[in-house]
């Protein structure tokens, strides 16, 4: 081979190298991401699809009704609100917050001062009460309390707390505690 043939076909060998390359990043490269999102996003849809599928299965719809039924039945003065209107029940469910305190006090063996109920009223289809009281005790009675209000069934749950002792040695300890409960509006969670 002569020298001229040589350099030709190390320039056309070049050009190929070049073209590939860009063929490369401009071509196969952009395609090849593409497939790999759009794959993933197909995998993605699926696994939502499945999950759809299973929300809207008659026997998990019924398990999703049953918890909701039960949830409504813990909520405040439910009893109540579905013989009297909406707006008539917040003094019973007033008193059945005061009563659940009361009985939480005694389980734990802490003293209530002074408990300050107040409504928020954001929503037509649900009220929420929310009471600020001022427990104390020692710490293992506080925490047999604060047990007592977690565990208990009425729909409640302890919003914020603010535990400080009373004396030098810490033995009594003073808790500043909020608890929020709802009060459902019947004619609305039909409508859900």
């Amino acid at each position: 081979m002569n020298l001229n043939k040589r350099q030709q076909w190390l320039a056309l060998v070049a050009i190929a190298a070049v073209g590939f390359y860009v063929a490369d990043n401009l071509v196969f490269t952009p395609l090849l991401n593409t497939w790999k999102d759009r794959s993933a996003r197909v995998t993605k849809l699926k696994a939502q699809v499945s999950e759809g599928v299973i929300l809207t299965d008659n026997k998990r719809a019924a398990d999703w009704r049953d918890q909701w039924g039960r949830m409504q039945s813990n909520s405040l003065a439910w009893e109540s609100i579905q013989t009297k209107p909406f707006a008539a029940a917040k003094p019973e469910a007033e008193s059945q917050m005061l009563k659940q305190f009361e009985k939480w006090a005694q389980h734990g063996g802490v003293a209530v001062s002074s408990i300050r109920p107040q409504w928020k009223e954001a929503e037509e289809d649900y009220k929420t009460l929310e009471c600020r009281a001022d427990v104390a005790g020692s710490l293992q009675s506080i925490a047999k309390f604060l047990y007592q209000v977690e565990t208990d069934p009425l729909g409640v749950k302890v919003d914020s707390l603010e535990l400080t002792t009373r004396n030098a040695d810490g033995s009594q300890l003073a808790l500043v505690v909020q608890v929020s409960g709802l009060l459902l509006n019947p004619s609305k969670k039909t409508a859900r």
